[in-house]
């Protein structure tokens, strides 16, 4: 018997702690998950916060090329579970034939959508840095209350490395289009699911819509769940059980199972 493997793989201002939890639920769940750290990431917020210059040249294709590594190196290919700028990698392996499956939870946009519409935040647009705990507030954790916005601000909040930004044409550093191509056609790719907060102001439910429109030619199982009163926290949020109940159960649905013959 062997167990399935689920790599989980978080966001840009979100240190790896953010996965915890999906961890040892999918562990529970009789999974084999794994929450790799990128490039010179600390072993805790905290002090990546006290020095993130080791992730400050950290960029897209360094970071998808790191994940890639790591999912080829298993036997069998693993389930690839990603928030935010982890949900647009999980896409991009996903679709040049990588991973069993992939789930991208408020992934940012793929293949020219934009985030900009009047509800996504200046901090995308001006941040070069660690988010303010206002801006936290506002832009991931609008949807829960001041106490757990501080709580989560500072168990999981880190600064957005300076390359990575701008590869993702973001920032005041951006000098040229994002490098967020992903094959959204390729017929013999593993299931997809997308989720949405409807609440998301770093990355609206519309935009996560818009990119499941793309997907529309492919004869490869693509599906959307949208949470209702839901940001962009709910990879981590108190409410984040539900959103894992959704993909443990989503998984099964499409025949993957935690131990396999």
């Amino acid at each position: 018997m062997k167990q399935t493997h689920v790599v989980l793989i978080h966001g840009a201002c979100f240190h790896m702690s953010s996965w915890d939890g999906w961890a040892e639920k999918f562990t529970s769940h009789g999974f084999a998950a794994r929450i790799p750290s990128w490039p010179g990431e600390s072993a805790t917020a905290a002090q990546v916060r006290a020095d993130p210059g080791p992730l400050d040249s950290l960029g897209l294709r360094a970071l998808t090329t790191h994940y890639e590594r790591i999912v080829r190196s298993y036997d069998n290919p693993p389930v690839l579970v990603g928030h935010s700028v982890g949900g647009l990698i999980a896409q991009q392996l996903l679709g040049v034939g990588l991973g069993r499956a992939a789930v991208a939870l408020a992934p940012l946009p793929i293949n020219g959508i934009p985030l900009g519409d009047t509800r996504s935040p200046r901090a995308w647009q001006q941040y070069s840095g660690l988010l303010l705990r206002a801006q936290f507030r506002n832009a991931v954790a609008n949807a829960v209350d001041d106490e757990e916005a501080e709580r989560l601000f500072e168990q999981y909040a880190v600064p957005i490395p300076v390359q990575l930004l701008s590869d993702l044409g973001l920032g005041p550093t951006a000098t040229g289009p994002a490098r967020t191509v992903v094959n959204t056609a390729n017929p013999e790719r593993g299931p997809l699911l997308l989720i949405s907060g409807q609440e998301d102001r770093m990355v609206p439910d519309a935009v996560t819509r818009s990119v499941y429109k793309l997907y529309g030619d492919s004869p490869a199982v693509t599906d959307l769940k949208q949470f209702a009163d839901r940001g962009h926290s709910l990879a981590f949020d108190s409410g984040w059980r539900s959103v894992a109940d959704y993909v443990l159960t989503w998984l099964t649905t499409n025949g993957i199972a935690a131990v396999t013959a």
